[in-house]
C-alpha cells in the first residue's frame, strides 16, 4: 500500500533531520576530535567524543535506549562485542550501550568521505573484504588494539541485509576467530528495535525506545581455531532465538 504524500513528507523531513544531527556534532567537537586523533594513546579521548556524538543522535531523533544487562563488563579487560546488524543506527547506540572503549572494524568504503573518512582511517579497522591481504591485516591491527587494553566491535553479518523480511542474516567467521586468537570473551547484544525505528527503507521510520539486550558473555579460553564455527553459529542461535522470542508477543 502506497504512503500518502503527507506520511511521505513527514519521514523525508525526519530522516534529514536525523543526517543533520549526524553532522552537527562533528563540526562543532571537530578541534577536539583531531586532537584526539593524533596519538593513539588518546583514543579513550576520542571515544568518549564519540558517545556523546551518538547520543545526541540518539536522542535528538527521539529515540530512548533501554539496556538490560544479564553481566558486566570489567573495567580494563578487552571484549569481543557482537549485535544483529539491521541499521545505521547500530552504530550509535552500541556505543551508547558499551562504556569501555572499543574500536569498530569496518568496511573500508566509509573512508572515502571527506572528513568523516580522516578520523574514520584513525580510529576503525579497516577491512576490503574482497582483499585477503586486507582481512589478514586486520588480525595484526586488532592485536594492536587489544595490548592497548581496548576492546572489538564486529557486526557479524557483515552489512545490513538486503531482505527486510530477514529476521537475521548468517554470520561471518572474523569476530569469532579474533576472539578465539586472542582468547577474549564474546558479549552478544542483542538490538530488538533498530529496524522499525530507522530501517534502510525509509518507510519504516519512527521516534521511540530501542531495546537492548546484553546476553552472558561466552568465554574463549582454551578453544582452537578450529572451534570458530560452532561459536559463531552458537552466538547466532542465542542472538536468533532472543528476536524470535520478542516476535511472539
Amino acid at each position: 500500500m502506497p504512503m500518502k504524500p503527507l506520511r511521505k513528507l513527514a519521514i523525508f523531513l525526519y530522516r534529514m533531520w536525523f543526517y543533520v544531527l549526524v553532522v552537527i556534532p562533528i563540526f562543532a567537537m571537530l578541534p577536539l576530535l583531531l586532537i584526539s586523533v593524533l596519538r593513539k594513546s588518546w583514543y579513550p579521548m576520542f571515544y568518549r567524543l564519540a558517545q556523546f556524538w551518538a547520543r545526541f543522535i540518539l536522542y535528538g531523533s527521539g529515540f530512548f535506549p533501554q539496556i538490560k544487562r544479564m553481566q558486566h563488563t570489567v573495567k580494563g579487560k578487552s571484549y569481543m562485542f557482537i549485535a544483529n546488524h539491521t541499521s545505521i543506527v547500530d552504530i550509535m547506540l552500541m556505543l551508547h550501550c558499551v562504556r569501555q572503549p572499543f574500536v569498530f572494524v569496518g568496511k573500508q568504503e566509509l573512508a572515502r568521505f571527506p572528513l568523516f573518512g580522516f578520523l574514520y582511517r584513525r580510529t576503525c579497522i579497516l577491512v576490503d573484504r574482497n582483499d585477503v591481504k586486507s582481512r589478514r591485516a586486520v588480525f595484526e591491527n586488532a592485536q594492536k588494539k587489544l595490548k592497548m587494553g581496548w576492546g572489538i566491535c564486529i557486526f557479524p553479518e557483515g552489512k545490513v541485509p538486503d531482505d527486510y523480511n530477514l529476521l537475521i542474516d548468517t554470520f561471518k567467521d572474523g569476530a569469532f576467530r579474533l576472539a578465539i586468537e586472542h582468547q577474549i570473551p564474546i558479549v552478544p547484544l542483542v538490538f530488538y528495535d533498530n529496524k522499525k525505528r530507522f530501517s534502510y527503507k525509509s518507510e519504516f521510520t519512527s521516534p521511540g525506545k530501542m531495546r537492548v539486550k546484553v546476553l552472558p558473555f561466552i568465554e574463549t579460553k582454551g578453544m582452537q581455531a578450529d572451534a570458530r564455527r560452532d561459536l559463531r553459529d552458537h552466538c547466532h542461535v542465542l542472538i536468533k532465538e532472543e528476536l524470535i522470542k520478542e516476535q511472539q508477543f
